[in-house]
C-alpha cells in the first residue's frame, strides 16, 4: 500500500514538472486565468465593452498576476521575429478595453506568436495611438468607396470583402 502511494506521489511531481517544463518556453506565466475565448476553462459571459470609446472585443485569456489583469491574444499560425503593428494594435485595444472595464490599467498585454511571445507595453503613448486609430477608423466608415489598389487576383483571393466587392479581380 505504502509502495502505491509513494508511485502515485512520484508520477504526480513528475507529471508536474512536465506541465512545468512544456509551459516554460510559450512565454505565458503560470497565473490565474481571468477568462478565455478559447472554448477551454473560464469563459467569458460577454465580450468586454468600452461605450466611451465604443469599442467591444475579447482577448484570448485575461489572465491575473498579483491582482493585475492583463491580455493575451494568440496567434498560432504566425511566424515572425517581431510582432505585427496591427496584432499590437488589437493587444493595446484590449489593454483599453481591461482598463475601460477594470478602472485599472494593465502594465502590458501579451503577444503569442507559434514560437515566440512578445510583451507589449501599455503606456500613455500607445493608449493615444490605439485612441487615435479608432477615431480614423470610424472616420474611413463615413468616407466614399474607395477604388481596388492593386492588380493582383491572388490579393482579391484573401480578402475579407471579395463576396462583396464590385471591382474584384476572381469570379465568384
Amino acid at each position: 500500500m505504502m509502495t502505491i502511494a509513494l508511485l502515485l506521489l512520484l508520477l504526480a511531481g513528475l507529471l508536474f514538472w512536465l506541465a512545468q517544463a512544456l509551459r516554460q518556453p510559450t512565454g505565458i506565466p503560470w497565473v490565474r486565468v481571468v477568462g478565455s475565448d478559447t472554448g477551454g476553462g473560464r469563459t467569458f459571459d460577454h465580450p468586454l465593452f468600452a461605450r466611451s470609446i465604443g469599442l467591444t472585443g475579447k482577448p484570448d485569456y485575461v489572465l491575473e498576476k498579483r491582482g493585475v489583469c492583463f491580455p493575451v491574444e494568440v496567434k498560432p499560425g504566425r511566424e515572425a521575429t517581431s510582432p505585427y503593428e496591427s496584432d499590437v494594435m488589437q493587444v493595446a485595444a484590449y489593454c483599453l478595453l481591461l482598463e475601460a472595464t477594470t478602472g485599472h490599467s494593465p502594465p502590458y498585454g501579451l503577444l503569442r506568436y507559434a514560437r515566440i511571445t512578445f510583451r507589449i507595453p501599455y503606456t500613455p503613448a500607445v493608449r493615444d495611438r490605439v485612441l487615435s486609430v479608432l477615431e480614423a477608423m470610424r472616420a474611413d466608415l463615413t468616407r466614399e468607396p474607395c477604388a481596388r489598389s492593386h492588380t493582383n487576383p491572388s490579393r482579391c483571393r484573401s480578402c475579407g470583402f471579395v463576396a462583396i466587392c464590385e471591382e474584384s479581380l476572381i469570379s465568384q
